[in-house]
């Protein structure tokens, strides 16, 4: 593993330690107490495995996995009983006629002399790193109003009128010290909202990776890595994103009615873990943590009794949490597909 990934890991698992902590302490006022429903085949006991994730426990006892704050019931008796490790035993008891999950017993692996010295960071996730990492290696959205803002490369070293792995290119709007990492984005397709054709956004297309070597105004900067010949005019974004993943799934607090307009990565079938982009943000009240229902969009077909067409009426899809917003933006992490997902279909409040 190379140290870039292996600094990855560990940022992504210690902010996952904090959403964990943030899921049991957080504020509950946001879910009624008759809210949170049992799945019909919710289990009495649940031993947590390797690999499993927060969501995918949640899921095996609540219908809607989002309401997995309003049935966590700590156990003072197990040492840090905020995270959950493998080996540990889920129980589903019921504290004055409510169902509630505690830990029924510590694992051994937790209570083990040897677990004293294991890092809390092998403590279960929010979700896979995997899918989190796939996010920020496949390009991005950018929202209209920050193209402008961003580096951009002025020229290529020597008679190049392109650039790949092992060129030499010269920047501006950076302000980067030496060994700052970039990645190099080609600005693709515009994004337009479905509802008033207007712009919000272009597709990133991800062309490489640089490293500056020497700061100034134009600074340079060494390509290390290429997917595509970079050109002038082709912006920069800073190799390391932060994503936050300190926070809880709840219900939006306002009403949400957008649609997808965009999934990472170019493809349009979207299934489970993929990352879609929205045109709702914040503008509209979306906020981090915001879970919503996808409404796979009705077809219209043709009547061939009475003539005409018909327009069939939209189906309950998936699911998908938000973990990102700008204005009139929103990333989204698919975390239930029942149905395969597309552009276009619906995102509304859950219901």
């Amino acid at each position: 593993m190379s140290l870039r990934k292996l600094h990855l890991n560990n940022r992504l698992r210690l902010t996952s330690i904090a959403f964990i902590a943030s899921l049991v302490l957080g504020s509950l006022t946001a879910f009624s107490q008759d809210s949170a429903r049992l799945a019909e085949d919710a289990p009495d006991e649940y031993v947590v495995q390797v690999g499993d994730t927060l969501w995918d426990i949640a899921a095996t006892f609540l219908k809607d996995p989002w309401y997995w704050p309003e049935i966590w019931y700590v156990n003072p008796q197990v040492e840090n009983p905020h995270l959950i490790y493998p080996g540990d035993v889920l129980a589903l008891i019921y504290v004055d006629g409510a169902p509630r999950v505690t830990n029924q017993l510590g694992s051994s692996y937790r209570l083990s002399p040897e677990a004293r010295e294991t890092p809390l960071t092998e403590a279960i996730t929010s979700v896979s790193y995997e899918s989190v990492a796939a996010f920020l290696s496949r390009g991005v959205v950018i929202e209209k109003g920050e193209v402008e803002s961003l580096p951009y490369i002025v020229a290529t070293k020597g008679e190049h009128l392109i650039a790949a792995a092992g060129n030499t290119v010269y920047v501006r709007g950076t302000g980067a010290q030496p060994g700052d990492r970039y990645n190099v984005v080609h600005i693709g397709d515009k994004l337009i909202d479905p509802e008033d054709n207007r712009l919000i956004g272009y597709q990133g297309i991800e062309i490489g990776e640089g490293t500056v070597s020497r700061s100034g105004d134009p600074a340079t900067m060494a390509l290390t890595s290429s997917k595509q010949e970079a050109v002038e005019g082709d912006r920069l974004i800073p190799a390391s994103v932060e994503i936050p993943l300190n926070f809880f799934p709840k219900a939006p607090s306002s009403n949400i009615d957008g649609q997808i307009i965009a999934v990472v990565g170019g493809v349009t079938q979207i299934g489970q873990y993929q990352v879609v982009v929205m045109n709702r943000g914040s503008n509209n009240g979306l906020t981090v943590g915001d879970v919503l229902t996808v409404w796979q969009r009705g077809e219209t077909v043709r009547d061939r009794v009475q003539g005409g067409s018909v327009r069939i009426p939209d189906e309950v899809a998936g699911t998908v949490m938000v973990f990102k917003v700008y204005d009139r933006i929103g990333y989204g992490l698919v975390m239930q597909a029942t149905q395969a997902l597309h552009t276009l279909d619906y995102v509304r409040n859950p219901t």
